[in-house]
C-alpha cells in the first residue's frame, strides 16, 4: 500500500509518499511560493536505494496546479516512484481545524467537506487552503480516497473544565468558543514513540511533550489522553513563539486600540507576527540567531531566550500539577530537536522534581536524532524525539482504508 501525505498551506505543499508496511520514504518535498512566478519545488527521491534530491522553478498559480507537477514528478519516466497514479490507495491530508465534531481521522465525502469549510471562522489562515488541496485531489486523483487527519483531533479528550474559557458561557453555545489545541499530529506521535523507547504501554506514562519550533505548544498527556495544551482557541495562546506572543493579558489590546489608533486586524497582525522572540530581540524570530547574537553580548536576543525558556518552565510546572507527576519530559521540533542549549536552560533548577540532564547526551542529539539525554540518576526521562507527522498520517489513512 502506498499513502500519499499532503500539507496544503497558503501559498506551500509539503508532501510525502510512503510505502507502507515498511513505512519507506519513497519521494518528499516541498513546493513553496503558489501564486508566484517563481515558485520553487525541492523534490527529494530514491534512486537505487539512495535519496536524490532536485530542486526546479516554474511559475504555479494554483494549489491544483502545484499538485499536478508534483504528480508529474512522481510518475516522470527518469525520476518518478511510480507508473502509474492507482498505486496510490489514499491521500491522507493535514487539516488544521475540525472543531469539536472530529475527535478521530475520517475518510473525505461531501459531509466533511462541508464540515471542514464550516471550520474556517475557527482557522481562516489554515482550513481553507486544506480544503482546496482535497478537491485539487479530487480531480487529480479521480476514486481516489482521501483521509483527514485533524491537528485538533487528539486535543478532544480534555475535559470540559480545561478547554472552558471564563467567558459567558452563552458564547461558547453560540459561536464555540473554547480551548481546542494544535500540533496535535505532531504531540500524538512523539507520545507514541516516546512510549515505544521507554518499552511501556502508553496507558501507563505520564507526558510533557513540548513542541518548539517556530510555532510552540506543550502537552500535558495522561495515559495516552490529553488533559490540557498550551494552545486555545487559535494558535496565538500559551509559550511565546517565533513571531506570536503567546499568552498576555486580555485588556493591552484595548489598551493598544486606544494609544496606539490600531484597528482589530493591525492588533492581531501585531500579536501573531510581529511579536514574539522577533518582537522581544528586534533581531529575529530565529532561535540560532538569537543564540548567536546572545553569545556577542546582545542583551535583547538574550532577554528573548530568557523569556522563552521561563514560559516552558512554567508550563512544565503546571502540567506536573495535574497530572500527579510525570514520567517523561519529551523536546521535538525546529528548537526543542536542535538547540542544546535551550533544553539545557530549560532542565536547570528542576532538581524538586529530579530532573537531572545528561550533557554529553544533550549536546549530541540534533539534526534529527532520537536520543535520552536525561542522566542515569534522574527520576524523570529526558528525551528528544524527532517529530514526524506525515508518517502518523499515512498510518491513519491506511487504516480507514483498512478497513
Amino acid at each position: 500500500m502506498k499513502v500519499l501525505v499532503l500539507n496544503c498551506g497558503s501559498s506551500s505543499i509539503k508532501y510525502q509518499l510512503l510505502k507502507m508496511g515498511t513505512e519507506k520514504m519513497l519521494a518528499h518535498g516541498l513546493l513553496d511560493r503558489i501564486g508566484m512566478h517563481d515558485s520553487v519545488l525541492h523534490h527529494s527521491f530514491l534512486e537505487a536505494k539512495k535519496e536524490r534530491q532536485i530542486t526546479l522553478v516554474r511559475p504555479v498559480t494554483t494549489h491544483a496546479g502545484g499538485i499536478s507537477w508534483i504528480t508529474e514528478l512522481l510518475l516522470d519516466g527518469e525520476i518518478g516512484v511510480i507508473s502509474d497514479k492507482k498505486e496510490i490507495t489514499v491521500i491522507g491530508h493535514r487539516v488544521v481545524h475540525g472543531g469539536e465534531k472530529f475527535t478521530e481521522p475520517v475518510l473525505i465525502n461531501e459531509e466533511v467537506k462541508e464540515d471542514i469549510r464550516k471550520c474556517i471562522p475557527l482557522a481562516p489562515l489554515h482550513n481553507p487552503h486544506n480544503l482546496t488541496g482535497i478537491i485539487a485531489c479530487e480531480k487529480e486523483f479521480p476514486g481516489i480516497p482521501q483521509a483527514a487527519v485533524f491537528d485538533t483531533a487528539f486535543h478532544q479528550t480534555m475535559p470540559a473544565y480545561a478547554y472552558t474559557y471564563a467567558l459567558p458561557y452563552e458564547f461558547y453555545v453560540k459561536y464555540k468558543i473554547r480551548r481546542y489545541g494544535f500540533h496535535g499530529t505532531s504531540h500524538e506521535y512523539v507520545s507514541e514513540h516516546t512510549a515505544k523507547l521507554l518499552k511501556k504501554p502508553l496507558r501507563q506514562l505520564r507526558l510533557i511533550t513540548c513542541h518548539l519550533g517556530n510555532g510552540c505548544s506543550i502537552t500535558a498527556i495522561d495515559r495516552g489522553k490529553v488533559i490540557d495544551t498550551s494552545m486555545g482557541f487559535t494558535p496565538l495562546e500559551g509559550l511565546v513563539m517565533g513571531t506570536r506572543c503567546g499568552d498576555i493579558d486580555p485588556s493591552i489590546v484595548a489598551f493598544l486600540l486606544g494609544k496606539e489608533d490600531m484597528t482589530p486586524s493591525s492588533v492581531d497582525h501585531l500579536l501573531n507576527s510581529q511579536s514574539g522572540l522577533l518582537g522581544i530581540s528586534g533581531i529575529s524570530r530565529d532561535m540560532r540567531d538569537l543564540i548567536e547574537h546572545t553569545s556577542e553580548g546582545d542583551k535583547r536576543a538574550r532577554l528573548a531566550i530568557e523569556i522563552f525558556v521561563y514560559r516552558v518552565k512554567k508550563y512544565i510546572g503546571a502540567y506536573v500539577s495535574i497530572l500527579n507527576g510525570v514520567d517523561a519530559i519529551v523536546f521535538t521540533a525546529g528548537i526543542g530537536e536542535n538547540a542544546p542549549l535551550v533544553r539545557e536552560l530549560i532542565c536547570q533548577g528542576m532538581d524538586w522534581l529530579g530532573v537531572k540532564l545528561d550533557k554529553r547526551s544533550n549536546q549530541l542529539a540534533v539534526e534529527g536524532i532520537e536520543r535520552m539525554i536525561s542522566s542515569r540518576a534522574s527520576k524523570v526521562k529526558i528525551l528528544v524525539v524527532p517529530t514526524n507527522e506525515g508518517i502518523l498520517i499515512a498510518r491513519a489513512a491506511a487504516k480507514l482504508v483498512a478497513k
